[in-house]
């Protein structure tokens, strides 16, 4: 018989408390009041902006600014139609905030779907409550997973370990005893306990680090800080083309100045690609609905754009390709162990965790009346005992480890120790029971090994000498929709790495039933060198026995290659991971941990939603890519129209009226079904150097015809009414190439792209064709002469800009 002696050690062995000495922790009246006088944790949780920092963000913008003092002025000196570009960016804010308003709903209810309700004991009852109910001197109860939500004092520990890497950046975990203080911010990786609130609010640790940071800030937006950086230039080139373009419209041309002060509010008004915000903070907010209504919270919103450029996605098998739970389907005793007395033990072990992992839920689930003295007798876990047992002590599972354990006294007084986890753990290398484990690894099979201690189980290795008793096997059931999932990122061109810290062969084994192939990796052969790790992880598929923080330097690993890396976990042992990862995915089951530091949580537990998030994300970077070209090119030529009229010192050929037409059909219109409309086109890096590298070349063709038409008009047409011919025919020419940019844009065509474009053409036609839209517009074409030189004009210039864009694409790949 073994005998387990106390003694100091390395490992959180905890004793097991005498019954009935639980505190009770506070009562209601004390609850009541702590809450009267504010002494609860009343820290905001927002997963958005509120709506006054929504209607501030969309209404007080530099070029709403801009737009809005050019609006007043063509109010007091212009016809109303020349008004009309104040009424569609009035239009577009709206609708700015209506998308956010929608947006911020869908967020915050989820939110509330999502929310972590920690456990508070009060009069002697435990019970969940909102984060936001905990009260000063509350006796929280915490797990494995469960995120320290106040700064307090450990009330209580079952073998409790705390990580602190999200504070201290140390990744090796902390046991804490009674009396010892625990953060907020740390989380539970191990074992059990309670813990007293002392701070609140505020005035927790945690809290304080996060008082000014921003939740939609966190996470790269390429797209956006692209935006940011043309706006910037825009900018730089509006103010020397505005100034010369006042110059000459009010001091050098005499003309009549409610008349020079339209063309000039004229020439300003397309310079500002003022629906460019718009359109991405739309594409965004729609975004986050459509995923809404698929149960997928996104806490940061760039995270829609980042999923869609990963091209590694790192995948816990746990959770993720298979359920949660599991069956237990066979019990093989070992070297002529009672198989009754196996299932005894077995039960004693599930009955002394409070807090079961899957793996041991299944183990209760399969003998929940187990009966014995939980390990007296002699030899290989079988003999005879007094049926007395009661629990002496526990040695809880964490990832690090892999394996738990417990020692139960017998009632003649003897202690017997008891470990279970991984057998090539507890065994070594050369022990005959690994063969069989092998065997059933290969089938998918998880298998846990039932050891008798032969040392103390708070002594420095408590696995050294334990004596193999039984093998426990267990079937993972798969999740139906992995597989469809694993090809849909394969289609994409997007790697995926099963990380998992069960055995390689195992986990390869149910890899394979799913589809991917590749080396399975034990990754405790793997190089701790970094580059060394990189070559090794970037050859394999799948990789077992990997411990929390070997996933987290396989993810830097990754990232050191150029990768753009996805994480998905579940369980603590995936929160240092999750963290380093460039988007971290979280199922909405999972731990606290887990939840609190991943970007979208997927609170179906469906890994088939997946791919609908990089759907999201590549429909809104591939569209705002196609339509922020369509802005920049209005912007282009407005600049170089405004050059070349202070250069020429000729009037400006446009009223406002004129540009509000063409904006609204060849870029307003089109740009918001093509930013709405389906794309599953990869994700592609350098925004701001895709889109200049075409707005460029096609604002310039696009200006140069145009002021080539005005000029013939100048010298074609004459007397009191030339100017209203001249800019008729310049708007022709403007309005064609603007649609052939259009047309390229919209490539490749669909039916409703091709209606789409169809449809602007025709509204042009009809605003031409029909007397009241000649006048409020004060377009006609006059004589045959100009209107075909101008058609002409632009035909060319379509075709220049179709040799451009070819050869600047071969010329000037991203």
């Amino acid at each position: 018989m073994t005998h387990i002696d106390s003694g100091a050690g390395l490992d959180p062995v905890h004793p097991v408390a005498p019954p009935g000495t639980r505190p009770a922790g506070l009562t209601r009246a004390e609850v009541a009041e702590r809450v009267a006088q504010g002494q609860v944790n009343d820290v905001p949780v927002r997963s958005s902006r509120s709506l006054g920092e929504i209607v501030r963000a969309n209404v007080f913008t530099r070029f709403n600014a801009i737009i809005g003092v050019l609006w007043v002025v063509t109010l007091f000196v212009a016809p109303i139609q020349d008004s009309l570009f104040g009424f569609v960016i009035l239009a577009n804010t709206g609708i700015g905030i209506v998308q956010e308003w929608r947006a911020k709903k869908t967020l915050d209810s989820l939110a509330v779907i999502g929310e972590t309700r920690p456990t508070v004991r009060r009069d002697g009852r435990s019970e969940q409550v909102p984060t936001s109910s905990i009260v000063l001197d509350d006796l929280v109860e915490i797990g494995p997973g469960d995120k320290i939500v106040v700064d307090g004092v450990c009330a209580e520990a079952d073998g409790l370990e705390v990580d602190e890497s999200l504070l201290t950046g140390e990744a090796d975990p902390v046991v804490k005893h009674p009396g010892e203080q625990v953060m907020s911010g740390s989380f539970v990786v191990a074992g059990g306990g309670a813990f007293q609130a002392t701070k609140v609010g505020r005035e927790a640790y945690a809290a304080q680090l996060a008082e000014e940071a921003s939740r939609f800030t966190l996470v790269h937006s390429e797209l956006r800080s692209g935006i940011s950086t043309i706006l910037k230039y825009v900018t730089w080139m509006m103010i020397p083309a505005a100034l010369g373009l006042i110059v000459t419209q009010l001091v050098v041309k005499s003309n009549d100045f409610k008349g020079s002060v339209a063309r000039t509010i004229g020439g300003i008004i397309p310079m500002v690609p003022e629906g460019l915000v718009l359109l991405t903070s739309v594409a965004f907010a729609i975004g986050v609905v459509r995923l809404g209504r698929k149960q997928c919270l996104v806490q940061e919103l760039p995270a829609i754009e980042g999923l869609a450029r990963v091209d590694t996605v790192c995948l816990d098998k746990t959770g993720t390709l298979t359920e949660g739970g599991m069956d237990v389907t066979a019990l093989k005793p070992l070297d002529g162990a009672d198989e009754s007395r196996v299932r005894e033990v077995l039960a004693a072990l599930g009955a002394s965790d409070p807090r079961p992992n899957a793996s041991l839920q299944a183990i209760i689930d399969a003998y929940p009346d187990g009966e014995g003295d939980g390990g007296s007798g002699s030899g290989s876990g079988s003999g005879s005992g007094s049926g007395d047992r009661s629990l002496v002590s526990t040695l809880p599972f964490s990832s690090a480890r892999k394996y738990s354990g417990a020692a139960f006294r017998a009632g003649d007084g003897e202690v017997t120790g008891w470990l279970l986890g991984a057998p090539d753990v507890l065994l070594s290398p050369k022990d005959p029971a690994l063969a069989e484990t092998g065997r059933l690894n290969e089938q998918g099979l998880r298998v846990l090994l039932l050891a008798r201690a032969a040392r103390a189980l708070d002594g420095p290795d408590p696995a050294r000498g334990a004596r193999p008793v039984a093998l426990v096997v267990l079937e993972q059931r798969l999740r139906p929709d992995a597989a469809e999932t694993l090809r849909y990122f394969a289609d994409q061109d997007v790697q995926a790495k099963v990380i998992s810290g069960d055995n390689a062969v195992s986990v390869g084994a149910v890899a394979r039933k799913l589809g991917l192939s590749g080396k399975a990796v034990d990754a405790r052969r793997l190089p701790a060198d970094p580059a060394d790790m990189a070559k090794a992880v970037d050859r394999a598929t799948v990789f077992g026995r990997v411990t929390p923080q070997q996933k987290r330097e396989m993810v830097g690993a990754l990232q050191s290659e150029g990768r753009t890396v996805a994480m998905t976990g579940d369980g603590v042992n995936d929160v240092l991971a999750l963290k380093d990862a460039d988007i971290g995915v979280s199922m909405g089951s999972g731990s606290e941990a887990t939840r609190a530091v991943a970007q979208i949580v997927l609170l179906n537990n469906s890994f088939a939603t997946l791919p609908s998030v990089v759907a999201e994300g590549r429909r809104v970077i591939g569209n705002i890519t196609r339509v922020a070209t369509l802005f920049l090119v209005k912007t282009v030529y407005s600049v170089l129209l405004a050059l070349l009229v202070v250069a020429w010192q000729v009037e400006y050929p446009f009223l406002p009226r004129h540009l509000t037409l063409l904006s609204t059909l060849t870029i307003g219109v089109p740009a918001f079904f093509l930013a709405l409309a389906p794309n599953k086109e990869r994700a592609r890096p350098h925004f701001v150097r895709r889109v200049m590298r075409y707005s460029i070349p096609g604002g310039l063709l696009a200006g140069v015809a145009t002021f080539v038409t005005y000029l013939l008009a100048r010298h074609h047409y004459t007397g009191a009414d030339a100017l209203a011919a001249e800019t008729s025919a310049a708007t022709l020419t403007l309005f064609l190439i603007s649609m052939w940019v259009l047309a390229i844009i919209a490539r490749p065509y669909t039916w409703w792209r091709l209606a789409l474009v169809a449809a602007m053409g025709v509204a042009f036609l009809f605003v031409l064709t029909v007397p009241w839209l000649q006048d409020f517009f004060a377009l006609r074409l006059v004589g045959n002469t100009m209107p075909w030189a101008a058609v002409g004009v632009a035909v060319v210039a379509a075709a220049a800009l179709e040799v451009v864009w070819r050869w600047v694409g071969r010329r000037f790949p991203v």
